[in-house]
């Protein structure tokens, strides 16, 4: 197990943080509604997404089930890239990063998997019900990933002779994402950063001999 510690706990330590949020969001909260933690720039803020990160969406019951499908074979692949990274001896910061990158993929894919089983439908006037009597509100593959955290940094409308959105509005960071999603950002984040570090060629010293003419 040497050189698995690290990657096994920050990937335990995310599902955690990530599955926990989710619950009590899920079981305590109503459908957008949302507590104000720092002023008007730092919202937890409920809501669910059928599809990617960030609240993108594939539509249709057919392009869930295949999203669903695909991020669980993504997130094998990845879970073997990490594997790899550990037996190959790469650089410990880009396996935490790639470990980082996996927990947030497996957190999501839990909800898609999981969570039309688990929960009663969320409405705008009571929080969903665990374990509801005659099931979940959608079956397996087909649940909807809970998302949180929102950062409306700014917000104000465009000048009237900006093309296209003259006169509209706009909010600067507008979609909402959870822990799972923030894991995944930041793990490629810093493999963009550091990936000078992490992926350069070691040079191999070459043994120098040293030839003693002999002279006769």
């Amino acid at each position: 197990m040497k050189g698995y510690t690290r990657p096994v706990l920050l990937v335990t330590l995310i599902l955690l943080a990530d599955q926990l949020l989710k619950f009590w969001v899920k079981l305590h909260m109503n459908m957008g509604q949302e507590f104000h933690i720092a002023g008007n720039w730092f919202l937890i803020h409920f809501t669910e997404n059928n599809g990617m990160a960030f609240g993108m969406e594939l539509g249709g019951t057919s392009g869930k089930l295949f999203l669903t499908l695909f991020r669980i074979v993504a997130v094998c692949g990845i879970g073997y890239g990490v594997v790899h990274l550990v037996k190959k001896k790469y650089h410990r910061s880009l396996t935490l990063n790639v470990s980082m990158i996996f927990a947030g993929a497996l957190g999501n894919i839990i909800d898609s998997t999981f969570y039309g089983l688990l929960f009663s439908e969320s409405s705008y006037f009571e929080p969903a019900k665990l374990l509801p009597q005659g099931g979940g509100y959608a079956g397996i593959f087909h649940g909807k990933v809970v998302d949180m955290f929102y950062f409306p940094l700014l917000q104000g409308t465009f000048p009237s002779w900006v093309p296209v959105w003259g006169g509209e509005e706009f909010i600067f960071f507008r979609p909402v994402f959870n822990v799972a999603d923030a894991a995944i950002s930041i793990g490629v984040i810093l493999i963009l950063i550091f990936q000078k570090r992490y992926f350069k060629e070691e040079r191999k010293e070459e043994p120098s001999y040293h030839s003693e003419v002999v002279e006769e």
